[in-house]
């Protein structure tokens, strides 16, 4: 007999993963989507000068990449007013929160989120034998005070929110944030996900006080970059705890043209203020296609829309498959009673034509069927 020999652990785990993709749906259902609008990609694209900046590098990818991402940090602290001790890159948020987790939880170890918020955190979490309690949304946001007393009641080594949030794309202001990071426990680990930070409204995001030795902000080119598929994101903190990633992250798990595109990308600051307005008009549709629906929104800060379908979770859901199947990618929240609502990312004038055209039969027959 050959059998590998799993860790104890492994065997405790699901086969499951955070997300299933649009391209296995696409498989699936035999025919690609008309519109992806389910993914919160930034359909408007990168920059320009960052496209061009990857396809010069190109004939170069022959070459490993920096594996300390030296002139991206460097630009990253200077647009930061950080050092670069203070920051590492990643691949993504979603590789960053899995290193996170990987130096700080242990079997076992009591871990703080909402009910419903970004499953990869929890995905990292119980792949290293966290125990995670989670915190209901209050009002369809995060609630700072119940994640802040679970965190006391539990002893918590780590707490994760995201600020603008997903999948409702609610906010907190920057007093509310700060006033939870001064009451949280010095022995405690804020995972701070400020991924929408781009999309929103100046001043919501408290002052970088890399000082706070608590406190780790994650960021990503994904999102207002337009650069989702590149896998560029980057942690900002206190240099102590920065340097714990240099022990055990991937060195060479950074693309060499990402780490250009990534470069180029936060030198082109006036495109981030022209996709600001993009993404701006296109929450506005959607709101509207809502609202000519008899439906409302949950007010966002991000490039999707949470559109509230007005009864339970079985109805939204008739509403999401209908949508699904008649070619618009899109997807709902998971838990109760954010799962009243479809999430849909922001898009082109034709996805959103294509939303405008099929959301009243999606609801027609999910009214027909319930």
């Amino acid at each position: 007999m050959r059998n590998p020999r799993f860790t104890d652990l492994l065997s405790k785990l699901p086969a499951t993963v955070p997300f299933v993709g649009p391209e296995t749906q696409e498989r699936t259902r035999g025919a690609v989507f008309d519109a992806r609008l389910g993914a919160n990609e930034c359909v408007f694209g990168p920059s320009p000068k960052a496209i061009a900046a990857m396809q010069a590098v190109s004939g170069e990818i022959w070459k490993y990449a920096d594996p300390t991402s030296f002139e991206l940090r460097t630009a990253l602290a200077d647009h930061l007013d950080v050092d670069i001790c203070n920051i590492v890159v990643g691949e993504g948020i979603d590789g960053l929160l899995g290193y996170t987790a990987r130096i700080v939880v242990q079997e076992g170890d009591n871990i703080i989120t909402s009910d419903g918020a970004y499953p990869t955190f929890n995905y990292h979490v119980i792949g290293y034998g966290g125990i995670l309690h989670k915190v209901p949304y209050k009002n369809d946001h995060e609630d700072l005070d119940g994640l802040l007393q679970a965190v006391i009641n539990t002893d918590a080594k780590l707490v994760y929110f995201a600020n603008p949030d997903n999948p409702m794309g609610t906010v907190h202001s920057s007093e509310a944030v700060q006033n939870f990071i001064d009451r949280l426990p010095g022995n405690c680990l804020l995972a701070l996900d400020e991924a929408y930070i781009e999309f929103a409204p100046v001043g919501i995001s408290p002052r970088i006080d890399v000082e706070q030795s608590n406190v780790l902000r994650f960021r990503t080119f994904s999102k207002g970059y337009g650069m989702a598929g590149a896998r560029v994101g980057y942690a900002i903190g206190s240099q102590d705890v920065i340097l714990q990633f240099e022990k055990i992250r991937n060195h060479f798990g950074m693309n060499l043209a990402a780490q250009v595109g990534a470069l180029a990308a936060l030198h082109d600051q006036n495109w981030i203020e022209h996709i600001r307005h993009q993404v701006e008009n296109a929450r506005d549709q959607i709101s509207q296609i809502a609202q000519d629906n008899g439906l409302s929104i949950i007010p966002s800060a991000t490039n999707f829309v949470a559109i509230d379908c007005g009864q339970d979770s079985a109805f939204a859901k008739l509403v999401l498959l209908y949508l699904v199947e008649h070619g618009i990618f899109v997807r709902m929240p998971f838990v109760t009673p954010q799962d009243r609502c479809i999430r849909v990312s922001v898009g082109l004038e034709k996805d959103l034509r294509l939303l405008a055209d099929l959301l009243p039969r999606a609801l027609s027959e999910a009214r027909s069927a319930s």
